[in-house]
């Protein structure tokens, strides 16, 4: 099966075909940095993260391109309101989400332009828009003329002339139309400014997009993408934008991501219902956040609840005690499988295994489908547990090729990320709890991370194992068990995780 996308430009399902063979271009609209990072955010990350990574296991290379909006009204205000430099004010928040969402672990694009580093750029731009007739200076203002671009409203749908019906301009507007929007704005006081062919100034919100992209990646390219509520105006006048200037297509695909909602409501600071992604990390492991997403397709509206994390927490559960019996049987090598040596239960569940890769990808070829990807894991479980429950002894090579098969299609959607689950935030109590249990076992323990301490512990605990003191072995089990971790021993080991 052919990989299909939904195309919100054409509103049907196409097959995917790149610009450029075995190659994918793709931009994403990235954060206006003033504030943390929140889970809307994270959705739509996790969303492009999700499709760069089935990308790449389709064989694809691909370069991300995904911009910083460090000049902004809403930064400037917050910055005037703190008193210090726009640009230092943006950078540290770009700082602070950008360290959330490598906590939450999702994959960084390849290329983040800013665009405060981009203005000349979209100087250019701005320039080829004028030249080619669909924009116009006034008193040191830039507006693109929606009028003169006759494709204008082809993504949302929109239609200049209801948009219009009603619409008056404000006498102290220096707009023609009141649905002109701003390529450069004339430089105010107390904000930052560049020099420009029509004076000191600061480019439009919608222009850095259209700069960055095409120059990141040339034009046309494979697939912009972005939250749902970017589709109008900001994508509409990036098309129009892009176009105008060059007389070329702009994007072949567009992407749009559904938008959160948090116990059913629409997340908004007027409700006071939105979750940062620092805070959300403190009391939920970043694997069972990024699970949670995957349940939902990617242009649906998921309901954000403590009750939906809970479930993905429980569900995640099962599939990692299927992963670490598999990796307990597995053998360290990948070795070839003879079907003459193997019994009913065996061939029944290698073809089972096979099939489900199979299901997988046909899920995913069908517009990034992971609702259904996410439900083929689950029967992939199951189907492992009824394997172990009749096998009378485990093959170790059919283990391994299960084993490999799982982590292949989990990491699809981001799972087993196994450095960032033992790195994921865990407070000074539970950290507490752990040197007093090493205590317990006269183990030091001073000064050492959370990984550091339970390591020790579980080496303690081979070494009872190894001189067969049940009741210290079982003891350090237990006590970690009951605080929140849980041991699996392995051919490799014991390895632990947070419960």
């Amino acid at each position: 099966m052919t990989l299909k996308i939904y195309n919100s430009l054409t509103k049907e399902k196409e097959e995917f075909k790149p610009v450029e063979k075995n190659k994918v271009k793709m931009y994403v609209c990235g954060m206006t940095v003033y504030s943390d990072a929140h889970i809307g955010h994270a959705r739509t990350y996790f969303a492009f993260d999700m499709i760069r990574r089935y990308f790449e296991y389709k064989g694809f290379e691909v370069t991300y391109v995904q911009n910083i909006t460090d000049v902004d009204d809403k930064i400037i205000a917050a910055a005037n309101k703190e008193g210090i430099d726009a640009l230092e004010y943006s950078k540290r928040y770009a700082d602070r989400c950008f360290a959330d969402l490598d906590k939450l672990g999702i994959r960084r694009a390849d290329i983040y332009p800013k665009a405060s580093e981009t203005v000349p750029d979209m100087i250019k731009l701005t320039e080829k828009i004028i030249d080619n007739g669909f924009a116009y200076e006034s008193d040191g203002d830039v507006y693109f003329s929606v009028e003169k671009f006759k494709d204008y409203g082809k993504l949302s749908g929109q239609k200049l002339d209801d948009l219009m019906a009603g619409a008056r301009i404000d006498p102290a507007d220096k707009k023609k139309n009141p649905f002109d929007f701003a390529l450069w704005k004339k430089s105010k006081p107390d904000e930052p400014s560049w020099d420009s062919p029509w004076g000191a100034g600061r480019p439009g919100w919608h222009i850095e997009c259209s700069a960055m992209s095409s120059k990141f990646l040339g034009l046309p390219f494979d697939i912009h993408g972005g939250g749902m509520d970017l589709r109008f105006p900001h994508h509409e006048n990036e098309i129009a934008q892009a176009e105008a200037a060059t007389g070329k297509d702009f994007a072949k695909i567009w992407i749009h991501i559904g938008l959160l909602t948090v116990d059913g409501d629409k997340m908004s600071k007027s409700i006071g219902n939105i979750v940062n992604v620092k805070d959300l990390l403190e009391k939920w492991d970043s694997e069972v956040i990024r699970f949670f997403f995957a349940q939902a397709h990617y242009r649906s509206p998921p309901d954000f609840s403590e009750k939906a994390l809970k479930n993905a927490k429980k569900g995640l559960a099962r599939i990692h005690r299927v992963k670490e019996k598999l990796v307990a049987c597995a053998s360290r090598k990948i070795g070839e499988i003879n079907d003459k040596d193997l019994v009913p239960n065996e061939k029944n569940y290698l073809k089972e295994i096979v099939d489900f890769k199979t299901s997988f990808v046909s899920a995913m070829d069908d517009d990034f489908n992971t609702p259904q990807a996410v439900s083929i894991i689950f029967d992939f479980v199951n189907s492992s547990n009824r394997f172990f429950e009749k096998a009378t002894k485990l093959n170790s090579y059919i283990c391994r090729f299960a084993l490999d098969t799982l982590l292949e299609l989990g990491s699809i959607l981001t799972l087993f990320q196994t450095s960032k689950i033992k790195n994921s935030i865990l407070d000074d109590d539970l950290l507490k709890k752990v040197q007093r249990i090493a205590d317990n076992y006269e183990i030091n323990v001073k000064g050492k991370t959370m990984e550091e301490s339970i390591d020790l512990l579980l080496k303690k605990r081979e070494e009872a194992r190894t001189k067969k003191d049940w009741g210290t072995a079982d003891g350090i089990r237990n006590d970690l068990d009951k605080i929140g971790f849980e041991i699996q021993d392995t051919v490799d080991g014991p390895v632990w995780r947070k419960k």
